[in-house]
């Protein structure tokens, strides 16, 4: 059984607050891109908090069968992206989220709220 691209995106903030990510903003592209229906984007503290969070996805992933279709960033940590295909993980140090802002560069997309 595959998952609905809503039900791995549920999946995916869980298991990056799980691991204590900052600032979590789910926004919900499908009507602006066709690169995906969800990103992700998050930030962690350290390099070490930016690898846990995205193997933490990426393990949650694999639990549940759902494809990887590509990790980059892993060699510098500061912008760690998982692509899950409808689901996109942008998983930033600290420091480098705010110089990217890529909230404000997809600021058409509808915010998903989280309870």
């Amino acid at each position: 059984m595959s998952l609905t691209p809503n039900a791995i995106m549920k999946l995916i903030v869980d298991a990056v607050q799980d691991k204590k990510a900052y600032d979590v903003v789910t926004l919900d592209v499908s009507e602006v891109s066709l690169i995906a229906d969800y990103f992700i984007i998050c930030h962690g503290n350290s390099e070490t908090q930016v690898q846990a969070i995205a193997a933490e996805a990426r393990k949650r992933a694999h639990e549940h069968q759902v494809h990887v279709r590509g990790l980059e960033g892993t060699d510098t940590l500061r912008w760690v992206l998982l692509d899950l295909g409808d689901v996109v993980l942008h998983v930033f140090h600290r420091d480098d989220r705010e110089y990217y802002n890529i909230e404000r560069i997809w600021s058409d997309a509808k915010l998903v709220e989280h309870i």
